[in-house]
């Protein structure tokens, strides 16, 4: 009996997350401003997050992830892909979970594709997902890290900074990333 009300929990999980994420969608105009924002904040914590982001082919911004739960776990946001500076396409991130998952929190992401094989293999597919389709170099220190010359030469680097709230878990690993219509 226990396995079924895990299952029916996690379907239930799954279709909130799901409908959240329509009634939650928003406009391009907002997406841009929150996009625009996110960036400013970013480049704010440490100068070295501009020289990436100038050296990237491609940056995915999603300036407001929710992730929360109580042993069933979801997640979701909206953001952009920036290419030279401007807006080539919209984005949802989303996740769920099954575990250990106990709190609720906000954060931003970016995810930078510093060559142009990692940024196209991400505007072809129809779904990517974070750790699953391919490696990405999740910057433990958050975006005020100092970056080493093997940091730079990664293809993608993600990085989850702004935490507001509480939550036991903040990683990307599992997260799927589609193409919206807002």
């Amino acid at each position: 009996m226990n396995i079924k009300v895990g299952l029916a929990t996690t379907g239930l999980a799954l279709v909130a997350l799901a409908t959240s994420s329509i009634t939650l969608a928003d406009t391009q105009a907002q997406i841009d401003g929150r996009v625009s924002r996110t960036l400013i904040h970013f480049n704010n914590i440490n100068p070295e997050n501009k020289i990436l982001g100038d050296k990237a082919a491609g940056v995915l911004v999603f300036p407001r992830v929710t992730k929360g739960g109580v042993g069933v776990g979801g997640e979701f946001g909206q953001g952009s892909l920036q290419v030279n500076g401007k807006t080539v396409g919209y984005y949802s991130v989303g996740s769920a979970s099954v575990g250990l998952t106990l709190g609720l929190a906000r954060h931003s992401e970016v995810i930078m594709f510093m060559t142009p094989d990692a940024l196209n293999k991400f505007t072809s597919s129809a779904g990517w997902s974070i750790g699953a389709d391919t490696g990405v170099t999740v910057i433990s220190g958050g975006a005020n890290d100092n970056y080493g010359s093997q940091t730079m030469q990664k293809p993608i680097l993600a990085f989850a900074f702004a935490e507001k709230g509480l939550i036991g878990d903040l990683s990307l690993e599992g997260t799927k990333i589609s193409k919206i219509n807002p």
